[in-house]
């Protein structure tokens, strides 16, 4: 079993700032990348970020210069600090990682539950 949980979403005014963590807990054998993605009401869900296991990074065109993804290896946890954000970043932000439950199983993704972020305008 493996579990992504994700915390640090909120209400914050245009502008402001928040940091996102998800964490990886089960039996994981090695992670390759992991990301952060995003759906808006009424809109599909988009890549935000990713970062490879040896921290090469990948952003929206939408999210450069305000957005950064970092990873704590030894916690196989992931972040995303938003900065400046607008009301359009609005969105149900998901955690994705993709990982190896044992040495004999191939690689696959897995989700976590999402933590609304709101930016008030």
């Amino acid at each position: 079993q493996v579990q992504l949980v994700e915390s640090g979403g909120g209400l914050v005014q245009a502008g402001g700032s928040l940091r996102l963590s998800c964490a990886a807990s089960g039996s994981i054998f090695r992670i390759n990348s992991m990301g952060w993605y995003r759906r808006a009401p009424g809109n599909p869900r988009e890549l935000v970020a990713t970062i490879t296991s040896g921290n090469s990074t990948n952003y929206a065109d939408s999210v450069k210069g305000r957005f950064a993804i970092s990873r704590d290896n030894a916690k196989n946890t992931v972040y995303l600090q938003m900065n400046s954000l607008k009301p359009e970043d609005t969105a149900v932000y998901y955690c994705n990682a993709d990982l190896r439950r044992s040495i004999a199983t191939i690689s696959r993704a897995y989700w976590g539950q999402g933590t609304q972020v709101t930016v008030s305008s």
